[in-house]
């Protein structure tokens, strides 16, 4: 029995393995057709020329749902009405190159018949809309931020379907996060309290300047007196928010101050040595700062003429060039002129200030007054959101590790090598130095060029951030002055620490009463320290004598 049924249960198995791929298949055409609605297009082409507001508001709640071909729909009558192209006649239709087309088929139609124009609310509907369109169908980037910044505005207009479309639609995380943000930002309005709630702890937890006044202006709303849950989730959040607000103005400041003290730093570390060593009151220093952003600048050209492969690290690839460059023209004016004038302090400071205008007006005739145009590189370019509105940028970022790095440096030279025990012990007695067979003329030599390319440094660290042109080294030099009287003369760690103080007290005075009075403050300051303390914050051994 069992044999003469097993030829007619191969057949039913195989009509029916013939059969399943056939309905599955066309249940599943079935499911995706389901999660598509269709658009009614020939009510939404009536509906533009005879109430285009209420049209387009329900065409942007379509769009969570409309298929590929119907936002594509959406996108080009959206841009005919914007663009005055749509034709309302006996058939809607679109003005295209030369012709006029059917704004449902494309086939040629007839073009006459008067052209909608919108209102300022329709105007504000159709913007909503088409941005919307734009970041649900291919377009560029610029157009995808373009159409962010309008639905910022008006981040309600658009249903939380489509925004949730559009941030699976995303092309990378930065325009995911301002999608989902505004639909955070468009829940907040929603009819339904767990929605608003739920909201308001989602802006909690990204604390900005821009979302606590979010928050702020929901106290002014019916829902905030007559809700407790909504009013102590608001306050709750507000709480939390203005607390990272104000850390991330903390730490902002902090930054700023840092970014600007090692400039500083770098600007005045090598005139303390100049300064300490011989006590020759160097006011070419500045010059030496702009010698070195030109001297950047220069690497710069070479590299983009012989290996623009290469351009984008020309500031590491012109560390040694600017340091050499500078300590050579920095030991060159110590032979010829500095080098005859040390027992006349005064003559030395005429000397020098004849030496910055000489090399101001040299660069002035060879490279013009002109700011020069540096390329910014990839690694000192934009920054990240660390906290809140808090923004580490890259280009002070680059300038504190490259001073920390002239600061290791320099201790190293100073510490240990035996040139470094040279310069310290002609700092501290110079007779002494010069009794025990220290050639002292030599290591003067040395150590005005070694101030002189640590200048040069800090012109390279200016370059990116900096306007550069023949007379920036002035704007540095009585700032890097200031910094080497108040550390002490001749001391690294009171460089060091002079630089912070100055940095962070400028940057702290200057939002409240300006620049100029921020360094009329820092200068009062300093002479009031110096009338208790002459010889700085920390003074060599042999000064003290």
């Amino acid at each position: 029995m069992f044999s003469r049924l097993t030829p007619l249960l191969r057949g039913l198995l195989g009509l029916m393995a013939v059969l399943t791929p056939l309905v599955c298949g066309e249940a599943a055409a079935q499911g995706a057709g389901a999660a598509e609605v269709p658009l009614d297009r020939a009510a939404i082409a009536a509906g533009l020329c005879t109430d285009a507001g209420d049209t387009l508001d329900r065409a942007a709640d379509a769009l969570g749902d409309a298929s590929d071909d119907d936002l594509a729909f959406l996108r080009r009558i959206t841009d005919a009405l914007m663009g005055r192209n749509l034709v309302c006649g006996e058939t809607v239709a679109i003005k295209s190159g030369g012709g006029t087309v059917d704004a449902l088929t494309g086939a040629p139609a007839d073009a006459s018949g008067k052209t909608p124009v919108l209102n300022l609310r329709n105007r504000a509907s159709a913007e909503n809309l088409g941005a919307a369109l734009t970041l649900l169908t291919p377009s560029s980037a610029s157009d995808r931020d373009r159409a962010l910044r309008v639905l910022a505005r008006r981040p309600q207009g658009v249903s939380a379907a489509a925004l949730a479309r559009a941030a699976e639609a995303a092309l990378d995380d930065a325009s995911r996060a301002a999608i989902e943000e505004l639909a955070v930002v468009a829940s907040l309005a929603s009819e339904d309290v767990s929605e608003r709630i739920a909201a308001v702890e989602a802006l909690a937890r990204t604390p900005n300047r821009r979302n606590l006044g979010r928050l702020e202006a929901l106290k002014g709303e019916p829902a905030y007196e007559g809700d407790t849950a909504f009013r102590d989730a608001v306050d709750a959040a507000i709480g939390e928010a203005s607390t990272w607000v104000r850390i991330a103005d903390a730490l902002s400041v902090l930054f700023s101050g840092l970014s600007y003290a090692s400039i500083l730093f770098i600007a005045a570390v090598g005139l303390a040595i100049v300064f300490g060593l011989m006590g020759v009151i160097n006011l070419a220093h500045g010059e030496f700062i702009m010698i070195g952003a030109y001297v950047t600048f220069m690497v710069q050209e070479v590299l983009r003429a012989l290996a623009p492969a290469l351009v984008d690290w020309y500031l590491i690839l012109a560390i040694p060039f600017t340091f050499l460059v500078t300590a050579a023209i920095g030991v060159a004016i110590e032979l010829l002129v500095v080098r005859h004038l040390y027992r006349r302090p005064l003559m030395t400071l005429l000397a020098t200030w004849a030496v910055s205008l000489f090399l101001v007006n040299i660069v002035r005739v060879t490279f013009g007054t002109q700011n020069l145009a540096f390329a910014t590189p990839s690694y000192i370019s934009g920054g990240f959101t660390l906290i809140g509105d808090f923004i580490v940028t890259q280009n002070r970022l680059f300038a504190i590790v490259f001073a920390l790095v002239v600061l290791a440096a320099t201790w190293l030279i100073l510490k240990k090598t035996p040139f470094g025990l040279n310069v310290r012990a002609v700092t501290q007695n110079r007779e002494m130095a010069s009794a025990i067979g220290i050639a002292t003329r030599r290591v003067d030599m040395l150590a005005f060029g070694l101030g002189s390319g640590l200048a040069g440094l800090a012109g390279l660290a200016l370059a990116p951030i900096y306007n550069v042109n023949p007379l920036m080294g002035t704007n540095f030099i009585i700032e890097s002055f200031m910094v080497v009287v108040l550390g002490g003369v001749g001391s690294l760690a009171g460089t060091l620490i002079a630089a912070l103080g100055i940095g962070q007290i400028n940057v702290l005075i200057e939002p409240i009463w300006g620049a100029v009075a921020a360094k009329v403050i820092v200068l009062l300051l300093i002479i009031a320290f110096i009338q208790r303390r002459p010889e700085g914050l920390f003074a060599a051994p042999g000064r003290r004598k």
